[in-house]
């Protein structure tokens, strides 16, 4: 195998204050979703805690299951959002890497053969199985790499992702290999800690329409009820197609445009069964896997299609439900 080198491009440092005032300007303006989501988040905590459970309901029982039950969710759902938040989502290893001399060459090219001759020499020891639209192998011209399965460029992030699902603004995160347990788990709590504000301020938003509320706390039970209620229908929506999207073992950018491999474009060529679809996020740890504890299968890099058995392709020599008659393939070097 070629040995890989640093950046063929070396790019001179910008020392323009201005342009580099515009950079962190930019990199704070990213946080403007995830500190709307915190404030929205902390002022729920008041509401609910304060407003509702202290101030306003009466029975000693009710204040403690109530709290009980919030800050079991509210603890577990803010673990998950904050793992989705601050887990790096990873790189591309440098096997994958052009080394300088074929850089070079491809700079060189005279044709589109010649480039696809090229790339497609290097990426014949490497484990991918995706290609282009032509069959060649895929290289990101902005990190100057074969590009891993599933591995896609980010815009924002400015770097190739493993396995990437999509770039979440409201996590200033990329949502990939990483971190996607965390997310999926983000999403259900966060609709759980909804309807549990909505299930049990119902009753005191009922009561606040017939006149029996008084003071200010009155108005932080409505908005809270109509907060809980709203994000609970988006969230709901959300995490349902995330689901699904689990089932069929598939990317959100893999659902709108199909991974192609040798054979051609499958939307299904990464799916295993659900149940094996499920484990390849969740793990194989039962006890773990509604915890934001990284147990996700593989190393995001490699994914089994369909040629040896599941659990030998996945590495995992506990057989698994479904797996006796399935047949996938490992990724094949690109020729």
């Amino acid at each position: 195998m070629m040995t890989s080198m640093e950046p063929r491009v070396s790019h001179p440092r910008n020392t323009n204050p201005i342009r580099q005032s515009c950079q962190h300007c930019f990199l704070l303006v990213k946080w403007i979703p995830v500190v709307f989501i915190m404030s929205i988040i902390a002022w729920s905590y008041y509401a609910y805690v304060y407003e509702l459970c202290i101030l306003t309901v009466n029975s000693v029982l009710d204040q403690i299951i109530y709290l009980a039950g919030y800050h079991l969710i509210f603890v577990i759902f803010m673990w998950s959002y904050i793992k989705t938040i601050f887990t790096d989502v990873g790189g591309v290893p440098p096997e994958f890497k052009l080394p300088q001399s074929l850089y070079d060459r491809l700079n060189e090219a005279d044709s589109e053969g010649t480039t696809r001759q090229l790339l497609d020499s290097f990426a014949r020891n490497l484990p991918v199985s995706n290609t282009t639209m032509n069959g060649a192998a895929r290289y990101c011209e902005k990190c100057y790499h074969v590009k891993p399965d599933r591995t896609h460029h980010c815009s924002v992030c400015r770097k190739c992702v493993p396995k990437m699902d999509h770039h979440c603004p409201w996590v200033n995160n990329c949502v990939a290999f990483k971190n996607y347990k965390f997310f999926v788990l983000f999403l259900g709590y966060g609709l759980i800690y909804c309807i549990f504000i909505s299930l049990t301020s119902l009753q005191y938003f009922v009561a606040f329409w017939k006149g029996h509320l008084e003071g200010m706390g009155k108005f932080h039970i409505l908005f809270l009820f109509f907060v809980a209620v709203m994000f609970a229908i988006s969230l709901g929506s959300l995490f349902s197609y995330h689901c699904y999207l689990i089932t069929k073992n598939r990317s959100t950018l893999e659902s709108f445009r199909a991974p192609i491999f040798h054979s051609g474009p499958d939307k299904d060529g990464f799916s295993l069964g659900r149940y094996n679809n499920f484990q390849e996020v969740f793990g194989d740890n039962k006890a773990l896997w509604f915890l934001p504890i990284f147990t996700s299968l593989g190393d995001g890099l490699k994914f089994p299609i369909r040629s040896m058995t599941c659990y030998e392709a996945m590495g995992n020599t506990q057989q698994r439900t479904g797996c006796e008659n399935t047949v996938i393939e490992m990724p094949q070097p690109c020729v």
